[in-house]
């Protein structure tokens, strides 16, 4: 997934449909021409619907197509016939899709499941017929309901990345070394901060044939919450993630602070993703000997952790059965 075709964040123009008149007929039949009033109600019109698409991976295809319109309803007719509805105009987004009003930031629903739908605007109801309006003191009303007005509106989509562990660390920690080596990505590498500018998604390969999706979260810095750097952008990918996987190279001048400071910025985003699940694995571990862990292990902070070298191939195995039996802690 190249960086260009990453979009997460999107803001449309809504439609839906107006609904259709309801009808004023009256049954004019040979044998009796003064039949009563059988007007039909008017069909609602098309709502702007929000439909879950397992295949779909970013918001592109919305870039350029920011207005949706739902086609308007049809009027009544006679015999009580009610209007056809207008047809729906549907927006397919990517598992982990969230939408929100424009103006007001209220988060409306989010879309987790393939096929899932959410009606984003709704059409305008029809109209009822004078059928509707018979009364003992009006046998023949001549009047019947206008179709109700659609909605214009602008909505958010936003898109927060759905995988099983997501990796979290400062730039150059190797996360996209360890997800190129553990799955089939191929994220873009190289020695210098933010490489990685768009989360990455690869699956990974677990025993007898399962598999777990990990995700290359671009880089935190200190003060990422406040905008720095990439500032929030791709923080709220996180929120989605069963496992945290925190990544600090052996070569760190202290571990224990660099972990600090990832968990604070997580906590001043948003304090909930500190109920997650969290791994610590210290890479590029090969550069070290039994002696040198054996001094990294007395300070580390109290959570599971393990040392890692993507490169040299070592503690992958590990680490693999590790995240498994917390993912699967996890759905139980």
């Amino acid at each position: 997934m190249s960086n260009s075709n990453f979009i997460d964040y999107v803001k449309i123009h809504c439609r839906s449909g107006k609904g259709g008149s309801g009808s004023r007929h009256f049954r004019r039949e040979k044998y009796e021409p003064k039949g009563g009033p059988d007007g039909g109600d008017g069909g609602r019109g098309g709502h702007v619907i929000v439909r879950g698409d397992k295949n779909l991976w970013t918001l592109l295809h919305l870039k350029h197509k920011r207005h949706v319109k739902a086609e308007h309803g049809v009027g009544g007719s006679k015999s009580r016939s009610t209007g056809a509805e207008g047809a729906d105009a549907y927006v397919n987004v990517p598992l982990g899709t969230i939408a929100k009003d424009a103006e007001t930031g209220e988060v409306l629903f989010e879309i987790t499941q393939d096929g899932e739908e959410q009606i984003l605007v709704k059409g305008g109801r029809g109209g009822q017929g004078n059928a509707h309006f018979k009364s003992s003191t009006n046998q023949a009303p001549r009047f019947a309901q206008p179709g109700e007005d659609g909605s214009e509106e602008w909505k958010v989509l936003e898109l927060k990345v759905l995988a099983d562990v997501g990796l979290v660390g400062f730039p150059n920690a190797g996360k996209s070394t360890l997800l190129s080596v553990l799955s089939a990505a191929k994220p873009e590498i190289a020695n210098y901060p933010f490489t990685t500018l768009v989360p990455n998604l690869g699956m990974v390969a677990y025993r007898d044939y399962r598999s777990f999706v990990m995700a290359d979260i671009p880089g935190i810095i200190e003060g990422a919450h406040e905008g720095k750097g990439l500032g929030i952008r791709f923080l709220r990918h996180i929120e989605r993630n069963a496992v945290l996987l925190f990544m600090i190279p052996a070569d760190s001048k202290n571990i224990n602070e660099e972990y600090d400071i990832l968990l604070n910025e997580l906590k001043a985003y948003n304090p909930e993703l500190l109920d997650k699940e969290r791994v610590l694995a210290i890479s590029k571990s090969d550069m070290l000997d039994d002696e040198l862990k054996a001094e990294i292990l007395k300070d580390l902070p109290k959570v599971p952790h393990l040392f890692i070298s993507s490169v040299a191939q070592q503690g992958l195995d590990e680490l693999k059965d590790m995240l498994w039996e917390i993912i699967n802690k996890e759905i139980d």
